[in-house]
């Protein structure tokens, strides 16, 4: 699955289940709420105070790991 910034957090949880960790890692452990169905990974880490580019590099590198 391509994960880019567009790519909603509820087809994350869906699709690739294993990318959890990733966001758990940087303090989204709100995967499961009812926010993440409407979320995508863009704003999800502008609502954690995290960089989506550098987000999704740490996440291709941790699921390449996998």
């Amino acid at each position: 699955m391509e994960i880019t910034r567009e790519t909603m957090l509820s087809d994350i949880l869906e699709n690739c289940p294993e990318a959890m960790p990733a966001f758990q890692a940087i303090g989204m452990h709100c995967m499961g709420c009812a926010l993440a169905s409407g979320e995508n990974v863009e704003q999800a880490c502008a609502a954690h105070g995290v960089d989506p580019d550098e987000f999704l590099e740490a996440l291709k590198t941790y699921l390449e790991s996998l």
